[in-house]
């Protein structure tokens, strides 16, 4: 990682004594661009030095249901032996405030040679999949889906039995949508206009991985898709980013297990089979 230029990667793992890790699974079932599918894999998040409060800290170590589901939807295209080409782009790290933890204030150079500026330590997950996105294109992918428990803000949009949909291609989200209710893993779509895209500028970087100030509350979900979407837009094919947030842990009515409820893989795999 630290060869090939991961610099964001790199920067949110600095406050761990566990090592960060980039795994690449591979199923070839076909010939052909592949799917890529990229997860999140933050293995607890404690916030960083912009430390959570103790109602926002506990499950954490769930922070890396999006690397679950993407290993997960690998393993069963392989399992159902599906004539399809998937591959998983898994970045791992451990989000800590120790001593070389990675400070608000920092500019980190990412994969793509874009400067981040770091705002909220907090705002970790963006960072990684910046990385993994950059990554995804030297696979000349036919499509690239990003999953992660991205934002709180994804949550207090849309409560707790839809996870976040953001992407610039209408024909992908209708698929998606379409395949989320076949599945039962729905999602709903949020937009990724242009006027958003002001908000991700950064000032003394390339772009800031919040937007600051007395709005950046607002439009959480939506100001993380704008942020991947600055390393998206470079993949030369449909992207589309899933915010799980929402659908991390069983709801009420679920009629599931108490903890992690698995989304999306079933989603994934309907998506798949359908490609």
């Amino acid at each position: 990682m630290k060869k090939l230029g991961m610099g964001a990667i790199l920067g949110v793992a600095r406050g761990s004594t566990e090592a960060p890790t980039f795994t690449i699974m591979e199923y070839k079932g076909a010939s052909g661009r592949p799917i890529v599918l990229v997860g999140k894999g933050v293995t607890f998040d404690s916030g960083g030095l912009n430390l959570k409060p103790s109602n926002s800290i506990y499950e954490m170590h769930m922070d890396m249901s999006g690397a679950a589901s993407v290993i997960y939807a690998v393993a069963l295209a392989a399992r159902l032996k599906l004539k399809k080409h998937v591959i998983g782009l898994v970045p791992a790290v451990e989000n800590m405030p120790g001593n070389s933890a990675y400070r608000p204030g920092d500019v980190l150079k990412s994969l793509s040679g874009k400067t981040i500026e770091v705002l909220d330590t907090d705002a970790e997950g963006r960072l990684i999949l910046a990385d993994a996105l950059t990554y995804a294109k030297r696979l000349k992918p036919s499509v690239v889906i990003d999953v992660a428990t991205l934002t709180g803000a994804a949550v207090s949009a849309l409560g707790l039995y839809a996870s976040a949909l953001l992407t610039r291609d209408d024909a992908l989200a209708e698929r998606l949508s379409r395949d989320g209710e076949t599945s039962g893993d729905y999602i709903w779509r949020l937009p990724l206009w242009d006027e958003y895209e002001e908000r991700v500028k950064g000032e003394f970087a390339d772009i800031k991985n919040v937007p600051g100030g007395s709005t950046s509350r607002y439009g959480g979900a939506i100001d993380g898709g704008m942020f991947l979407w600055q390393f998206a837009k470079e993949l030369e094919c449909p992207w589309a980013h899933l915010d799980i947030a929402p659908r991390m842990t069983a709801a009420p009515g679920d009629e599931l297990a108490k903890g992690a409820a698995g989304t999306p893989v079933r989603l994934l795999l309907r998506f798949i089979e359908q490609s």
